[in-house]
């Protein structure tokens, strides 16, 4: 090729490889003849040279029932690949279906398959921090951490939304509408999301703890929110209005209550939290909060890119505001 182009092969190596420092007249006969020749880079063989293999791991703690089924991750994973592309960097889904996984994950990140990772929708014991760490992977993390000792890494990197804001706004919201009997159904409790969004509501509603009448939780699908808005109804007296951790635990709620004759919002108001898609289609739309979840995922790439050295700027946590959408729900 450097032949074809009449440069040297330091010059072919520079242009192929985006490093500065050729003239444009030059950069431009190589890119002719790499055209010409129909030239593409052996990835292998570079990977040997580099010690990078051109790939990220984006690992998410949950199966593929859930991951599949959830808007919420297609979004992320749609703001994470979009990042990546940018830089000719390809993602590597890896999803956990059972303790066994973790093996299986724990050898490919140590194996020097990837360049770094993208982890989110842990769980309080996740193994995978820990493994993150003894690998000597550069990570970002999906969510505040909430594990031991996570407070006090200073180069702990992760992208977040303000959940306890969100969830404050959301049943502040209902207070100023007239309701008095707020109840909440809030997701899995060891993942910070869904502790954070509960303690806002508390602080909202200026309580230390939850009515016992008014919590219920659930697991952020449609059916556990469909079960959390039945044991809630159970109550005597029941709620006039429910906060739901999210929006497929909201369209849960909205189901249940449907099925036993009560009107939305007139004998009870619901809101939710991601205000992703379907929550505009639901019957009523959905009052909900709004998180940019697909910015995001933009997000977390791009904090990963830049601890890889393939972006310039901060490395620093981000936490995104949160906005109330008001709809026909409450």
């Amino acid at each position: 090729m450097a032949a074809h182009a009449g440069v040297s092969r330091a010059t072919v190596s520079r242009v192929v490889n985006g490093t500065p420092g050729v003239r444009p007249e030059l950069r431009e006969r190589v890119r002719r003849s790499v055209a010409a020749l129909g030239y593409v880079p052996n990835s292998a063989a570079r990977s040997l040279v580099t010690r990078r293999t051109g790939a990220v791991a984006v690992v998410i703690a949950e199966p593929d029932t859930r991951v599949f089924a959830d808007p919420f991750f297609a979004q992320q994973l749609r703001g994470i690949g979009h990042r990546l592309a940018a830089e000719d960097t390809q993602l590597l889904l890896m999803l956990l279906e059972g303790r066994d996984d973790y093996d299986r994950i724990d050898r490919y990140l140590a194996g020097g398959h990837v360049d770094g990772a993208l982890m989110f929708s842990l769980h309080a014991d996740d193994p995978l921090p820990a493994m993150a760490a003894a690998s000597g992977l550069p990570t970002v993390f999906g969510g505040r951490p909430g594990w031991a000792d996570a407070a006090r890494d200073p180069g702990l990197l992760y992208v977040d939304t303000d959940n306890r804001d969100g969830a404050r706004q959301a049943v502040r919201h209902l207070l100023a509408g007239g309701r008095r009997r707020i109840a909440v159904i809030t997701g899995p409790l060891d993942q910070t999301s869904a502790a954070d969004r509960l303690e806002g509501y508390l602080e909202a509603l200026g309580l230390a703890r939850p009515d016992p009448a008014l919590l219920a939780r659930g697991d952020f699908t449609a059916a556990g929110g469909e079960r959390a808005m039945a044991e809630l109804l159970a109550h005597s007296p029941g709620p006039d209005a429910v906060f739901a951790g999210n929006d497929l635990m909201a369209s849960g709620a909205l189901r249940t209550l449907r099925a036993r004759g009560l009107r939305v919002p007139e004998d009870v108001a619901v809101v939710g939290y991601d205000d992703l898609e379907p929550a505009a289609w639901s019957d009523p739309p959905l009052t909900t909060v709004r998180q940019d979840v697909r910015h995001m995922g933009e997000l977390m790439a791009e904090l990963l890119l830049r601890r890889l050295g393939l972006a310039e700027g901060p490395l620093a946590p981000v936490v995104t505001p949160a906005r109330l959408v008001v709809r026909a729900s409450a």
